[in-house]
């Protein structure tokens, strides 16, 4: 892979800007469409996690990125660079949701949510 430019390891903080812009809209669209008010108990704080789920599903799967990602200028693909797909879209959803698996990265900053998956976030 590149060091710089398109096709580069999107760096951290690209990363998380674009995780940020994610939660946020996923926040808008559990509360406009789901009832969610900040602060709400019982299982309402799971309902904009919900929502990102399914926005990472569909997105990350079929196009190969969220929202925030494609604000940011960044990509899942698989190692060889094709479109992550949904099945590895899939597997890297679930353990990003699980957050324990995205917290904890290699040296490259590569969270072991894209290691297992056998995908990499990418700049565009």
């Amino acid at each position: 892979m590149p060091e710089r430019g398109p096709g580069s390891l999107a760096r951290f903080g690209r990363r998380v800007a674009a995780l940020c812009v994610d939660w946020f809209v996923c926040t808008v669209i559990a509360a406009g469409l789901l009832g969610y008010r900040l602060g709400e108990g019982g299982l309402g704080p799971f309902k904009p996690l919900a929502v990102f789920v399914v926005m990472n599903l569909l997105l990350v799967g079929t196009l190969g990125a969220t929202i925030g990602h494609r604000l940011l200028g960044i990509r899942v693909v698989r190692l060889g660079g094709a479109t992550a797909g949904p099945l590895l879209g899939a597997i890297r959803t679930s353990l990003l949701a699980l957050v324990i698996p995205a917290v904890i990265w290699d040296r490259d900053t590569r969270g072991y949510h894209d290691k297992i998956a056998g995908t990499v976030t990418t700049r565009t």
